[in-house]
């Protein structure tokens, strides 16, 4: 597997460290990182984005989660591994990512369970988590990045 190109991250000026600033800030908002990488997991299974699948999980097996969890997180409406609140998250990602795939883009629903479980300051993190995600996302699938090239 090759690259198309450098990451475009990296080949303009000041990207990364943009992008990177912008991950950092979120980090701050209360939303606990685990949740923030099972969301940017999740973004990135429905993306294709194999360095960022390989990446996320890594973060995830790293901070202690189990196995199950990071099997499971496609399908986790199906498994009990999660919390509500994880749950909430979970769902608002994949709604985010998938804008065009329904009439409303993110529902009524899905927007009240996450501001039941999070603080505003919080849901705003969340939401540029998951956009700053897909961001990345478009960055490595389009220009056929590799995973593990990064590590």
């Amino acid at each position: 597997m090759k690259a198309r190109m450098g990451n475009p991250a990296v080949v303009v000026p000041d990207a990364m460290q943009t992008l990177l600033k912008l991950g950092k800030v979120v980090k701050k908002c209360g939303v606990p990182e685990i949740t923030l990488h099972l969301v940017y997991l999740r973004a990135s299974q429905i993306n294709g984005c194999g360095v960022c699948v390989d990446m996320h999980a890594r973060d995830l097996k790293k901070a202690g989660e189990s196995d199950e969890r990071l099997w499971s997180v496609a399908g986790w409406r199906d498994t009990p591994y999660f919390t509500d609140e994880e749950r909430a998250a979970l769902a608002l990602a994949e709604a985010v990512t998938r804008l065009a795939d329904r009439p409303e883009s993110v529902s009524d629903e899905i927007w009240d369970a996450a501001a039941d479980h999070y603080d505003e300051q919080a849901l705003g993190a969340l939401v540029l988590a998951i956009s700053t995600v897909n961001l990345w996302n478009r960055l490595n699938a389009s220009t056929k990045q590799v995973a593990g090239d990064w590590s």
